[in-house]
Order: structure tokens, then C-alpha cells, then sequence
């Protein structure tokens, strides 16, 4: 299943690496795209929606569903 957030607040490849480190530690993600342009990261596996969001958040940047 994939699913696709919008993140806010990257600047840099920094950031985008940075948000793709937090989704992949989330049970149930097996793999990650993170688009700091388009603001949107998308992810492919059976993780919760609400878990990727919070770990987005916790990373310190801005993650809504």
C-alpha cells in the first residue's frame, strides 16, 4: 500500500535524508521517497498513517496526512 504525507519545513537534502531515516524506522514501512519540492514524502508498506506523521513530527518538522 502506499501512501503519500505532506511535509513541511525541508530546505535541503539534508532535511529530505533526515525525514526518510524517521519513516524507515517506522514498523511496517519498505520504502520511502521524499520530495522536499513538492513538500510530500511517499511510502510504500503497511505502516499507520498516524505512526508516519508522528515520526515525521518528532524529527522536528511539520507532517500532516
Amino acid at each position: 500500500m502506499s501512501q503519500t504525507i505532506t511535509v513541511e519545513g525541508m530546505s535541503c537534502e539534508h532535511c529530505e535524508q533526515t525525514v526518510e531515516d524517521a519513516l524507515e524506522d517506522v514498523a511496517g514501512v519498505e520504502s520511502v521517497d521524499v520530495d522536499r519540492d513538492a513538500e510530500q514524502a511517499t511510502v510504500e508498506g503497511d505502516a499507520e498513517t498516524a505512526d508516519l506523521v508522528s515520526a515525521v513530527n518528532d524529527a522536528g518538522y511539520d507532517a500532516t496526512a
